[in-house]
């Protein structure tokens, strides 16, 4: 039940807003993989929180400053701005943390300079981990916030 709302939520952002995937052929061992296959010639850092929280830590923010200036190096470039979770508390709470974090590296991209029109925000909550095993270090690798880029 919990993986259907997930799909409709998702449907229904993508009518919305339109698809912001990269696609390519990939090997068996990136078949098995969450981890997000880079578009050549982009850099965009992920940024991460801690537990339970939206805050952007300094490290964030300077991550976010590099983001912003590959932004204004490429102004076509649109981006979705991806709120992620690690898989502890229920589906709903993470869908609306995650969107809290996609929110949080919004407004500070915007902060910067960068216009409202290249930006979009969506939740994904704990539903794409990158990082599948259930430690410490997989969710902390999970709470993260992720550009999709656009061209």
């Amino acid at each position: 039940m919990r993986i259907m709302k997930v799909v409709l939520v998702i449907c229904a952002l993508l009518v919305t807003t339109g698809c912001a995937c990269h696609t390519r052929k990939v090997g068996p061992a990136e078949a098995q993989s969450n981890v997000p296959v880079a578009v050549a010639g982009v850099e965009m850092a992920d940024v991460n929180y801690a537990f339970d929280s939206f805050a952007l830590t300094e490290g964030a923010k300077a991550t976010l400053q590099a983001n912003a200036e590959y932004m204004r190096a490429n102004p076509s470039a649109k981006v979705q701005v991806e709120g992620h979770c690690d898989e502890r508390g229920t589906n709903e709470y993470n869908m609306a943390l995650g969107m809290n974090r996609a929110r949080a590296s919004y407004d500070y991209l915007r902060s910067l300079g960068i216009a409202e029109s290249r930006l979009s925000t969506v939740s994904y909550g704990e539903e794409l981990a990158l990082d599948p095993a259930h430690t410490e270090a997989a969710w902390a690798k999970n709470r993260r916030a992720h550009f999709s880029i656009q061209k």
